[in-house]
């Protein structure tokens, strides 16, 4: 039920994506041929009002198409309603409402969080620290350290609970570059015992995973609806703001940011996992998915919104439109970045599930 429940959230904020841009489109009369979630192959499909609503094999995405790009439309070239022959803001509009809807959704499911859960009332700390993920080929990984395991003891020294036992167990690890240290995890109810080397970086040790506190968010009834927007609202802008600074990180510092990039799959597992911690963990997990949708859509790269947007800026800049070819050869490569970057992400992701783990005896 979790992996289900994390596939249907999923499908939800793609779906509310292209619904940004098919209603902003039909809102300002501008034609439209095709609704799809996912791509390649139709599964199914339904014809409404001359526009084809579809379910495609490749579940990695989905797209609104317009008749301006079919060759054989018969709607003549001139057409008023084409997404071409409009005014620069109406198409802009066009291009933006997906990443907008994505936003908006993301504040709403805050909001619902406040309204339905509650808000924040502390963290109820465990001993322990827990593994939110670890990197392929680093220490962490090589010792056995899988993610979902809670670390118990580093060294001989018991960890205790809360953000403060983090910091601790970080601390420590650092200060113990290329040293071997015992390590005590929990993994359900196994107790496993491991040896853990930091690799030495300048005299630092670093373990290639990411710790968290063990334990779980307390949550009390808001006090009025002022609060739950409030609270809303600061959630929002913290999480837009640590989404867009990973983005900057992996930019200006690629090799060390780019082991932590995941895919479809590395999200549907933790989505799977925090269904079944349930409270308030689903809603920020959609809340983040959805930002994050949001900022890779908005990246000026072929076939995103930002990348369209970047050509229509270009178009305002120059008084025209660039030439077809360059357009071509300019999606063409960003078809080719994309696939491939899924494709790689997927092949990893896929590689550090546990099940997966566990069945090559790791």
């Amino acid at each position: 039920m979790g992996v289900l429940s994390a596939l249907a959230i999923l499908a939800i904020l793609i779906v509310v994506h292209e619904a940004g841009h098919f209603f902003a489109a039909t809102w300002q009369g501008i034609r439209v041929s095709g609704f799809s979630i996912g791509f390649g192959p139709v599964l199914l499909e339904r014809q409404r009002r001359g526009v084809q609503f579809a379910l495609r094999a490749i579940p990695l995405g989905g797209f609104v198409a317009f008749p301006d790009d079919d060759e054989d439309s018969a709607i003549p070239a001139d057409d008023p309603d084409l997404l071409r022959n409009r005014p620069l803001s109406q198409r802009a509009l066009v291009i933006a409402a997906g990443v907008l809807a994505n936003l908006l959704l993301a504040w709403a499911v805050l909001v619902a969080q406040g309204a339905l859960v509650g808000v924040p009332a502390g963290f109820s700390a465990s001993p322990g620290v827990v593994v939110a993920a670890v990197q392929p080929g680093q220490p962490a990984a090589a010792a056995g350290l899988l993610a979902g395991d809670r670390i118990l003891s580093l060294g001989g020294v018991e960890v205790a609970g809360g953000q403060a036992a983090v910091a601790n167990l970080v601390a420590d690890i650092k200060a113990a570059p290329s040293r071997s240290l015992a390590l005590v995890a929990a993994r359900g109810d196994q107790r496993l015992s491991l040896s853990l080397t930091p690799d030495n970086n300048n005299g630092i040790g670093r373990i290639g995973a990411q710790l968290q506190p063990n334990g779980s968010e307390a949550f009390r009834p808001a006090r009025g609806p002022l609060e739950v927007i409030g609270q809303a609202n600061r959630v929002f802008v913290q999480l837009t703001r640590r989404t867009v600074d990973g983005f900057v990180a992996l930019v200006t510092r690629f090799r060390e940011t780019a082991p932590q990039m995941s895919g479809p799959v590395k999200i549907v597992e933790m989505g799977a996992s925090l269904a079944k911690s349930g409270g308030g963990s689903l809603f920020l997990f959609t809340a983040l998915i959805s930002i994050n949708l949001a900022v890779i859509n908005a990246l000026p790269l072929p076939l995103l919104d930002g990348g369209q947007f970047l050509l229509l800026l270009i178009e305002g800049l120059r008084g025209r439109p660039l030439p077809q070819r360059l357009q071509l050869v300019f999606m063409q490569s960003g078809f080719l970045l994309l696939v491939g970057l899924s494709a790689v992400l997927i092949v990893k992701d896929t590689s550090q599930l546990s099940v997966v783990q566990q069945l090559l005896g790791r």
